[in-house]
């Protein structure tokens, strides 16, 4: 897993493309002004250079996930959240040709691991449509504890979709941590 940059465009776009009603049924809608950044290098080249931006300043930090070096999908650490609430929230995608093989699941783990250890945050969140089962057992696998449901939460695909929030705490981790780490990230 590494940050995305310009010279990924071919890849990720092939990607976005190929599995565009796959992904785009759990995504945000894109504003109708916004260029789409899976058809326009420029605009992906800004969505890098705004994702370098947020790294820097601390709000955001963005990673492609890659399977033999061929990006595979991203998992985001979005909306952090500094002074006495110390979090953020995970965002995810793959490709449908790699799902199901634990990549997002070591990912999340990853991601997760980074929060806690590199940034000093106190929670993770991650918020799933009800009806998204596979990242549902994302979560599952894991072992996130379910907080409920949030209603109409965010615009998705163009509906205001409820979402089942899950949370883990820095004392989670530390107690699970060995845990996960033997069972997804790899070496």
């Amino acid at each position: 897993m590494r940050p995305l940059a310009v010279n990924d465009f071919d890849a990720w776009s092939e990607v976005r493309r190929r599995n565009a009603e796959w992904l785009t049924v759990w995504e945000p809608s894109r504003l109708a002004h916004q260029p789409d950044p899976t058809n326009d290098k420029s605009a992906f080249a800004s969505r890098c250079l705004q994702r370098d931006r947020d790294r820097t300043a601390g709000t955001a930090y963005q990673f492609g996930m890659f399977v033999d070096r061929r990006v595979a999908g991203e998992v985001n650490l979005n909306n952090v959240i500094r002074g006495a609430m110390q979090s953020c929230t995970v965002g995810y995608w793959i490709d449908r040709d790699h799902a199901g093989r634990g990549y997002t699941v070591e990912g999340v783990s990853l991601v997760m691991q980074f929060a806690f250890e590199q940034l000093g945050l106190h929670r993770v969140e991650v918020c799933i449509v009800p009806r998204n089962h596979r990242s549902r057992r994302v979560m599952d696998k894991l072992g996130i504890r379910s907080e409920g449901t949030a209603q109409r939460y965010l615009e998705i695909n163009g509906t205001w979709e409820d979402h089942v929030r899950y949370g883990i705490t820095s004392e989670e981790w530390e107690a699970r941590r060995a845990e996960i780490v033997a069972a997804w990230i790899t070496a």
